[in-house]
């Protein structure tokens, strides 16, 4: 049932209780829920049962009186069909075959906005994800963080917020000195193994191309960043430094274009430190009274912000303890008027939720409490012929992302890109995933994404062997649509708005990609019991064609929202229908 429907129902219900509740002071609330048993009907709704005590009536007898004044509305009509009474007072409407109908009208009038909503309207989000640190390829986790990112920001731009994607590179501290280090050790010609290369030294192959390409005094850049220039002097650790961050920076860029996502902004941390914010937000805690200075270091009062004990910001020797820069990162995020700010990390950033959270209102700048969210993900696993991919040759600890769209695609980067997009977000976050290369490869329904854009494709197969006017669908007799298997249809596309609406409020892009899995299988199970060409009836023809339409343009609209093509011809086909209850419910 599609939500202005819905609206419509919740109306009809107002409308009867308006008289039963004029002289009182309550304001129900009523809610629309599906029956656990769907031969209850389509809509149940206890708001009888909620007013029967304040009203001081039976809640059988207020549903019946409800039951009758809303089928008894003239705008009923067309969208209620039955309506009854059980239990203690549950009310159960059946809605009209036509209202269910209408929604392949809906989808081919709307087309690609079917699905999109408008809460979101008036509210800015800055979605960061990714924000890997400049010192390697990106690794299959940061490949997860990409397609939970990318399919989060088009969620909430379905609901109509401005969205801004940001890259945040972790570019000073440590790591970044350890990155010189490396490439200066394979600069002077040393390689892990020898007495001189430095223990934390980075191990992989891609270590010697920087240090190759620094000695050929090559120009590197990032696609937002100034040109770096190697200077080719191998004593120079400055220059390395800066070259070795821009070739990487670059690489990373080019993992992301091959992976099909784009930011609207990269962060340095850096200029948190060169432009004072750090400062800022450590002295803003001072002031505000939530410091205390205790064995030589620097301390903020987090517990009194809900955190298990207080945390160090500035150590003894000066420097900075890693969540003070998030801090002030935030406070920069808040006030360039993000009123909703989301972080894609690994599960391993969890520790700093609360430090992070108490730094932000322990400033008192208006902050909300809970700002920002955290999208916390767990590890990757990857098989392939088999057996667990631990290490990548060029990484030389990892499998990249690179390595996991090559093999996915079998040299087909498009093919690798919707196995790994779609496969990173079929689960909820926090569970871990284990990626079978071996699966990404099959042409049969064992591969998701296979079985998801097979479905599309079948869909505009029949079309082409159709060839009829497709726009002359919009016109077809609806009315036609009574099997259980078009039931079935027109129930799960009438649900693909509020999937969009509930994955966006739950953080959760995981829920589109099981339903797509969900609709792919309703039709693929209505391709094999009904083929639609060879119906004699041609306003039964057109009625299932027009179905098998709008189910090609939701598939359409949602690989499209998760980074995924629909493609129009593909090879093979799935053997047998799968039953869509059968899908994997940890999906």
């Amino acid at each position: 049932m599609l939500a202005q429907q819905k609206q419509q129902i919740v109306a009809l219900f107002q409308a009867a209780l308006a008289p039963i509740i004029e002289g009182t002071d309550l304001t129900p609330n009523v809610v629309l829920e599906r029956p656990r048993d769907p031969s209850h009907g389509d809509v149940a709704c206890n708001i009888a049962m909620q007013l029967a005590k304040p009203l001081k009536t039976n809640p059988r007898e207020l549903a019946t009186r409800l039951v009758a004044a809303l089928l008894a509305d003239p705008d009923a009509a067309g969208l209620v069909e039955a309506a009854d009474v059980a239990g203690p007072g549950f009310i159960n409407l059946r809605v009209a075959a036509g209202a269910k109908q209408s929604v392949v009208r809906t989808i081919l009038e709307q087309g690609a906005a079917f699905g999109r909503g408008t809460s979101g309207e008036g509210h800015h989000a800055i979605i960061e994800f990714v924000s890997a640190n400049p010192t390697g390829p990106l690794h299959v986790g940061h490949g997860r963080q990409a397609a939970l990112g990318d399919a989060l920001s088009s969620l909430f731009e379905a609901q109509g917020h401005q969205v801004t994607r940001e890259f945040y590179y972790n570019d000073a501290g440590v790591q970044i000195a350890t990155l010189a280090n490396s490439v200066q050790a394979r600069a002077r010609g040393f390689k892990p193994g020898d007495a001189e290369w430095p223990e934390s030294a980075y191990n992989g192959d891609y270590i010697q191309d920087i240090a190759n390409d620094f000695l050929a005094g090559k120009t590197v850049s990032a696609s937002d960043g100034e040109p770096a220039t190697a200077s080719g002097n191998a004593d120079d650790i400055e220059s390395i430094r800066r070259f070795a961050v821009a070739y990487l920076r670059n690489e990373q860029d080019q993992d992301l274009q091959a992976f099909g996502v784009k930011f609207d902004n990269y962060y340095l941390e850096s200029s948190l430190y060169a432009d004072g914010k750090v400062e800022q937000a450590v002295q803003s805690l001072v002031d505000a009274g939530v410091t205390y200075e205790q064995d030589g270091a620097l301390w903020l009062k987090t517990t009194e912000y809900g955190d298990d004990k207080d945390r160090v910001m500035r150590k003894s020797d000066g420097t900075y303890t890693y969540f003070v820069p998030d801090v002030a990162y935030h406070i920069q995020k808040f006030r360039r008027g993000f009123d909703q700010a989301i972080n894609i990390q690994g599960s391993d950033h969890h520790g700093t939720i609360a430090r992070v959270r108490a730094g932000l209102q322990a400033v008192n700048i208006g902050i909300p409490q809970g700002y920002p969210d955290y999208v916390l993900h767990k590890m990757v696993t990857v098989m392939k012929d088999g057996e667990e991919v631990k290490i990548s040759k060029r990484a030389g600890s990892y499998v990249t992302v690179r390595d996991l769209i090559e093999w996915s695609g079998n040299g087909d980067i498009t093919r690798g890109r919707d196995a790994v997009r779609f496969f990173l977000i079929s689960r909820k976050a926090d569970t871990e995933f284990v990626f079978d290369v071996d699966v990404a490869l099959k042409t049969s329904d064992e591969n998701p994404v296979y079985y998801v854009q097979y479905a599309h494709a079948r869909i505009c197969s029949a079309l082409a062997n159709w060839g009829g006017d497709e726009a002359a669908l919009a016109q077809a007799d609806l009315s036609q649509l009574t099997t259980p298997h078009e039931a079935g249809l027109l129930s799960k596309l009438a649900a693909y708005p509020e999937v969009l609406q509930r994955a966006q409020a739950e953080l959760g892009p995981h829920q589109v990609a099981f339903y797509l899995r969900e609709l792919a299988g309703e039709l693929h199970s209505y391709y094999f019991a009904h083929k639609w060409l060879l119906d004699d009836d041609e306003t039964l023809k057109l009625a299932r064609l027009a179905l098998a339409t709008a189910t090609r343009q939701v598939l359409r609209n949602g690989l499209a929202l998760i980074g995924v093509s629909a493609p129009n011809k593909m090879e093979r086909a799935p053997a047998e229908p799968q039953d869509a209850s059968q899908a994997d419910p940890q999906a």
